[in-house]
């Protein structure tokens, strides 16, 4: 059983990206899959079924996955990312974001066993 476990944090990340083009947060996603196991997505809907899809959300298992470093894509533009789970997990999630693209941190909401952190991230 791995020290993460046994410290009883949570190791699930909510990830939410907004204020983006799908594929900047096909981009962000992406980075983190090759890194992460991704447990949990949310997919637009086509073109000219429903409603525009502004938050795109998926949850990242931050205990597990393959750590496969990637290079960043580029981003068309600024994506706002929002980034929920355990303190440990997502100060990961933030370290391996903060690796690829630049971040400004723009709120971070502390609880007793969970955290909310609010990023900008921008291409480099």
């Amino acid at each position: 059983m791995s020290d993460v476990y046994d410290l009883h944090i949570d190791t699930d990340v909510n990830v939410q990206l907004s204020d983006c083009r799908q594929e900047d947060a096909r981009a962000v996603f992406g980075v983190l899959d090759h890194y992460y196991l991704l447990e949990d997505a949310e997919t637009p809907s086509p073109a000219g079924t429903g409603p525009v899809t502004t938050v795109w959300m998926a949850t990242f298992d931050t205990a597990a996955g393959s750590r496969e470093e990637v290079a960043p894509p580029a981003l068309a533009g600024k994506v706002v990312a929002t980034l929920t789970g355990g303190y440990h997990a997502v100060g990961e999630v933030e370290k391996v974001l903060a690796a690829g693209f630049d971040i400004e941190s723009l709120q971070a909401v502390s609880g007793d066993q969970e955290t909310e952190a609010r990023l900008l991230l921008a291409p480099r």
